[in-house]
């Protein structure tokens, strides 16, 4: 392939300015993805597979490294940032070691640049210029992030540059972080360094931290969840972590697709961040997830750390170099999506969870209060075979808001502006429970994803909004007595265990942890929220 005679889009010229780079070497500014692919295999960066993705290996790392991310400790910034094991300081003197030492490295290599947006709304939205090394990393981007039309490139100014460095280790005596690895985030000089990792998510998450800076201040709130829209016109927002539904649940061929990760949601209604989607896909099945399957077999499509037969076919059920394979995609290969990645108002608020303890009901109505509440403890369990140094016993697992890695800003703010957006207009709030009934992991079975289909469509379409409800005495959640096409004796989890006794010291442990964790939160929050919180019953 020549290089030199593929087209390059209006900008290319441009391609380095803003980024602190003096010069380079060759750029490619702005490929679309078939320039990309072949710039990809060019380099033996992946190779295709059977359907025409392009499938890549990310090496050690293959998920995010949480304990090598910083934000620069700068003093404009300084008091909003929530500063601890989430966001680790950096000293600006060893950022500029940093910066130093990756432009320098980047500087006369072959780099690969895409001018991008993240906001699918004009209003709230910013520019993103990102400088790579690799190509299947500027075709992730592309795939992720929202492509702006070319008659928008000519005059391309960037609000954030992304300087991408996958293949160049750090020095911690050196640049004062913890490893080779560094994730970093300036937000006075709006700059992310990103160095010694290949794994694409922290291209998508850094900017999502960015967001979750930026919005607050707009008056909108961030969200890490996924959005759709009914027949009429209703959307309905999925909040959960990894590994409970969160992407497959809002990819619903009856419902309209805004997106599958990040959303912003303002006064006048939600929209995408992103303009692709990241899904998990180990065990995918083209029978319970037929729109992730066929985009997972669409040329364009990145597929990381999957492996495949000879023939490259994907085994999506081989985890043997990571449970976190991943399909990235853009938002169109599904052929339900919004076209302009925006909603209305919410009217249903869904927030999931796979509890592998067995202890909660698969479906709940959550007051507003109750709904901050779980919004702010961001539960669900991990188990052994979802992710590597876990043990036989399930681990329960709070992630503030559902996202506590990419929070920049305290999470009891976070919590005020969605008690806020709830007040303003009527919101049909849930908690979902995608784990296991009858028992805790190993001893009872895992929720079906047809009966929680089934529960979630009878809540976003109105069909109990009539149903007798009752308090259990465990979490204070409201039940329905009876939900079309699924088992009156699910709904009851108690019911389902073959001790009850078992079940209420389960229900009593998990409750106790609940109350463990609120205590993070408790002095931040008002008092219907600290009313709505969980607690151990009385011995």
């Amino acid at each position: 392939m020549n290089s030199n005679n593929i087209f390059r889009p209006a900008g290319s010229e441009k391609a380095i300015t803003g980024t602190g780079l003096r010069h380079a070497g060759r750029v490619h500014a702005n490929l679309h993805a078939p320039e990309l692919i072949g710039h990809a295999i060019r380099r033996e960066e992946g190779a295709l597979s059977s359907g025409g993705a392009l499938m890549v290996r990310t090496g050690l790392h293959t998920g995010r490294s949480v304990q090598d991310k910083f934000i620069v400790d700068e003093p404009s910034t300084r008091d909003g940032v929530w500063w601890g094991a989430i966001n680790a300081a950096l000293p600006p003197e060893s950022f500029v070691r940093v910066c130093d030492h990756v432009r320098g490295y980047l500087e006369g290599q072959e780099l690969f640049t895409q001018d991008l947006y993240a906001g699918a709304d004009p209003a709230h939205r910013i520019r993103i210029r990102l400088v790579t090394t690799h190509a299947w990393h500027a075709l992730f981007a592309r795939n992720m992030f929202i492509r702006p039309p070319a008659s928008e490139l000519a005059g391309f100014v960037p609000d954030f540059v992304i300087l991408h460095a996958p293949d160049l280790e750090l020095d911690p005596a050196t640049h004062g972080v913890r490893s080779g690895t560094g994730v970093i985030l300036s937000l006075e000089q709006r700059l992310v360094v990103i160095a010694g990792t290949q794994y694409a998510g922290e291209i998508k998450k850094s900017i999502f931290t960015v967001m979750n800076w930026l919005l607050p201040e707009q008056d909108v709130m961030p969200m890490h969840c996924s959005a759709n829209i009914g027949p009429g016109g209703d959307v309905a927002l999925f909040f959960g972590l990894s590994g409970t539904g969160k992407t497959t649940l809002s990819s619903d061929a009856s419902r309209q697709l805004i997106g599958d990760d990040e959303h912003g949601w303002s006064k006048d209604g939600v929209f995408n961040v992103e303009g692709g989607c990241y899904a998990k896909v180990i065990g995918l099945k083209r029978e319970a997830e037929p729109e992730i399957w066929d985009a997972a077999h669409r040329f364009g499509t990145v597929l990381e750390n999957v492996v495949a037969d000879r023939d490259g076919v994907p085994d999506f059920m081989h985890g043997g170099l990571t449970e976190n394979t991943r399909a990235c995609y853009p938002i169109d290969f599904v052929a339900n999506a919004s076209p302009d990645g925006q909603g209305g108002v919410p009217r249903h608020v869904v927030m999931l969870t796979a509890d592998a303890f067995g202890v909660l009901p698969p479906i709940a109505r959550l007051t507003p209060a109750q709904a901050v509440y779980h919004f702010l403890s961001g539960y669900t369990a991990r188990i052994a075979g979802t992710e590597k140094g876990l043990g036989k016993e399930p681990q329960a697992t709070f992630s503030a808001c559902f996202g506590a890695p990419f929070l920049p800003r305290r999470p009891e703010l976070y919590g005020e502006q969605l008690a806020a957006s709830l007040a303003r207009t009527p919101v049909t709030c849930w908690l979902v429970n995608t784990g296991w009934t009858g028992g805790p992991y190993g001893t009872g079975r895992r929720i079906a994803l047809a009966q929680t289909r089934a529960l979630v469509n009878a809540a976003l379409d109105g069909r109990l909004d009539d149903v007798p409800f009752r308090v259990e005495p465990h979490f204070g959640l409201s039940i329905p007595t009876h939900v079309p096409g699924v088992p009156d004796s699910l709904l009851d989890p108690a019911s389902t265990w073959a001790e009850p006794a078992a079940y209420s010291r389960a229900a009593a442990d998990l409750a106790a942890r609940f109350e463990k964790n609120f205590e993070t939160f408790r002095e931040g929050c008002g008092p219907e929220i600290r009313e709505a919180a969980i607690r151990p019953p009385a011995s």
